[in-house]
């Protein structure tokens, strides 16, 4: 079924990006777990801190970066659901994020604080950019849950939060791809010291970058291009009124 009032060669050119964007995340996700299989000794957890820290780079990516991207897109990719069903999916992808983000923070801190000796936290432009991008995350997830989820709030009030919702949750996404770039530059400097000569591990961490990049471009145009915008649909007008007429 066709969105009321689309346009056939708009829907089909956001469709074409949509799937090249989940594409993509997918092709990212695979090069970090690729990274951390071949050139970081694989996972393990507190037995062995300095690769119980490779659960790090692969859950932020995956929350933070892959799960916040999709969760944003929700509406626009799945433009033809009920509202009520988009508002939960878009909730419970944020909530699997938090869960993979909270696990994430405790490998990088264990891995910090089990070294022998142990390693200083939250000095780095990266970390406090990261901190920064969790809490304003965290931050979103609560004020959008409460205002969009629980019911009880006018619907004007909604209406005045959303465009807030919609930019502060943005800026996070945003903020969240530009610590992963930071914090792959940060990586890759401990971890080649011949970096400057382009080895293999340099050149998949590069790679690494370039995707997030595109990722995170296709996201934001995606999200913010006004002719992709969803259109209501009659089901989400009785939703909010509760009438069939």
């Amino acid at each position: 079924m066709e969105e009321i009032g689309a346009s056939p060669q708009r829907l089909g050119n956001f469709r074409v990006l949509y799937l090249l964007t989940v594409l993509i995340g997918v092709v990212l996700l695979t090069l970090v777990g690729g990274w951390i299989g071949s050139h970081l000794n694989g996972l393990a957890w507190q037995s062995n801190p300095s690769v119980q820290f490779n659960w790090h780079p692969l859950l932020m990516t995956f929350g933070m970066i892959f799960l916040y991207g999709n969760s944003i897109l929700i509406y626009r990719g799945l433009r033809n659901t009920r509202k009520r069903t988009l508002k939960i999916t878009h909730a419970t992808l944020h909530g699997v994020a938090f869960v993979a983000t909270v696990i994430g923070l405790k490998a990088v801190f264990d891995s910090h604080n089990l070294a022998t000796p142990p390693i200083p936290n939250l000095y780095s432009m990266h970390s406090w950019l990261g901190l920064a991008a969790v809490i304003l995350f965290c931050a979103q997830y609560l004020v959008g849950f409460i205002a969009f989820l629980v019911p009880g709030l006018r619907q004007p009030l909604r209406e005045t939060i959303m465009p807030y919702h919609v930019l502060f949750g943005l800026m996070g996404f945003v903020a969240a791809a530009a610590t992963a770039l930071l914090g792959l530059t940060e990586k890759i400097f401990f971890a080649e010291k011949s970096y400057s000569t382009l080895p293999a591990q340099g050149v998949l961490v590069n790679f690494i970058a370039v995707f997030i990049v595109i990722f995170t471009g296709l996201v934001v145009y995606l999200a913010t291009e006004t002719r992709f915008k969803r259109q209501p649909l009659p089901e989400d007008a009785i939703l909010l009124t509760g009438q069939t007429e």
